[in-house]
């Protein structure tokens, strides 16, 4: 019964956590009647119903956004509790902004969302704490074994400590390499060994002593003929086999692209939302309308950006760059400079850096909110780009990352994007290994894009905005 699959224990909280956001919602309107001297009975919250759909909906919005169920998050307390300051101020933002924009004066509650606020912030703090402390033992771990001692064998158990070690208990390694019998598998670095316990022919028998729920598959080759049986039995005996590139997947939000191997027709998107009939007009109307109101905002503040450049450093307030499109189109993405002019005097294409010595003063301060790139809602509304979508790379650095990096040019399968998954959940790139990380997020993004997905995207890009993690 303490074997839950990380796929239940994420729909356990976020089901105790909209119990308490509906029991806080109770007595944020208690709070209210006592107050006013209001009677507190059934009739007066059925009136008050609509509250009771409105706000858990806002809240399971605001926490997904902000990362409160992501897997890290779940059990590192510190970090949840970031997550749920964030979440709490989301909603009571929203509500703000409806409260005085939006809202006839006098049809909302003032204080609802204050003590609704408070209230769940202290519960729901409360329960995650209390879950951190009884996940933790071993107990609740959900017991399992690696088929695959080899590179993608080490990655994923890798991942699981740093994503999921709470989740997660691993027991050892099964591999058909009778050289390494008896050994150990050592993670470097954690620091942690774990030993290889035995063949194909012992993992029913293991999997039986044990009582293991769960096997995880991490080869990348074909599946011979006796592994393949072994795993058929394990799962007419209800074990769950995982592909190690699925596990990987929802743990990180990457595509394994290095380990997919024979299985890559699994993991990458042949199938994705771009070749549907519905999405890629919705996304193009969402698209449109992002991109118009864009720019009626930035038209706003866009004369003092303007004045400020140019005060700061000789030259001109754009800056036009050749970037590669979806199918491989190049064309000119337009955003404003940030550098010295001249900054490539050599002509050669050359990477921004953490302090990099070129940017000037205000093109700094720019860079950080990220109103540098606003230019490209034009862009946007020519088709050459989109809302979200993988970034858009230089062709010089793409001939590059393109031959050092496996499947780097499905990239360009979709438009680029202003906003990116990767960007959201990685930063930015200075060296191919940054490209491959990078990549791995644009496939998951390819693979599961969606509205939804986008939406998430850019209100997360919105808070990176504000909180000035542009570089």
């Amino acid at each position: 019964m303490f074997s839950f699959r990380l796929a239940e224990r994420k729909t356990l909280l976020v089901v105790i956590d909209l119990i308490i956001v509906e029991l806080t919602t109770v007595l944020a309107f208690w709070i209210m009647a006592f107050r006013a001297g209001w009677v507190f009975d059934l009739e007066y919250l059925v009136d008050q119903a609509g509250w009771f759909i409105f706000l858990p909906a806002l809240w399971f919005f605001s926490a997904l956004i902000t990362g409160f169920y992501d897997p890290q998050k779940i059990t590192d307390l510190s970090t949840a509790i970031g997550a749920l300051v964030r979440a709490v101020a989301f909603v009571v933002i929203v509500y703000v902004v409806i409260y005085f924009f939006f809202a006839t004066p006098g049809t909302l509650p003032r204080g609802i969302v204050g003590y609704q606020g408070v209230a769940s912030f202290i519960l729901i703090g409360l329960w995650r704490l209390a879950y951190v402390q009884v996940i933790q033992r071993p107990v609740f771990a959900r017991k399992i074994i690696i088929v695959g001692a080899g590179w993608a064998g080490e990655t994923i158990a890798q991942t699981i400590q740093d994503y999921a070690s709470i989740h997660y208990r691993i027991l050892g390694f099964i591999d058909d390499d009778p050289n390494k019998i008896g050994q150990c598998v050592r993670l470097e670095e954690s620091k942690v060994d774990f030993p290889i316990l035995g063949t194909a022919r012992d993992l029913v028998r293991i999997v039986q002593e044990q009582n293991i729920p769960e096997v995880i598959l991490a080869i990348s080759h074909e599946t011979r003929p006796l592994l393949f049986r072994a795993l058929l039995e394990c799962k007419e005996r209800g074990i769950q086999v995982t592909l190690m590139s699925e596990l990987f997947e929802q743990l990180t939000g990457r595509i394994p692209i290095e380990h997919i191997g024979d299985y890559w027709n699994i993991a990458l998107p042949l199938d994705s939302a771009e070749a549907s009939g519905f999405y890629p007009a919705a996304k193009r109307v969402f698209d449109i309308t992002s991109a118009s109101v864009g720019l009626v905002l930035y038209a706003l503040i866009f004369p003092f950006i303007a004045i400020a450049i140019r005060v700061d450093s000789r030259g001109p307030i754009f800056y036009s760059q050749e970037r590669v499109g979806k199918g491989g189109r190049v064309f000119q993405l337009l955003k404003l400079r940030t550098m010295v002019a001249n900054a490539e005097a050599d002509g050669q294409a050359v990477r921004a850096q953490e302090r990099d010595p070129r940017i000037t003063r205000v093109g700094g301060l720019l860079r950080k909110a990220r109103l540098d790139e606003m230019p490209q809602l034009l862009n946007v509304l020519k088709g050459d780009m989109s809302a979200v979508g993988p970034r858009p790379e230089r062709p010089e650095h793409l001939a590059e990352l393109d031959r050092v990096i496996p499947f780097h040019r499905l990239r360009n399968s979709v438009k680029p994007g202003m906003a990116g998954w990767a960007v959201v959940n990685h930063g930015y790139v200075e060296s191919v290994d940054d490209a491959k990380i990078r990549l791995q997020y644009d496939l998951y993004y390819i693979k599961h894009q969606s509205l939804w997905l986008d939406l998430i995207i850019l209100l997360r890009t919105m808070g990176d905005m504000l909180a000035l993690r542009g570089r």
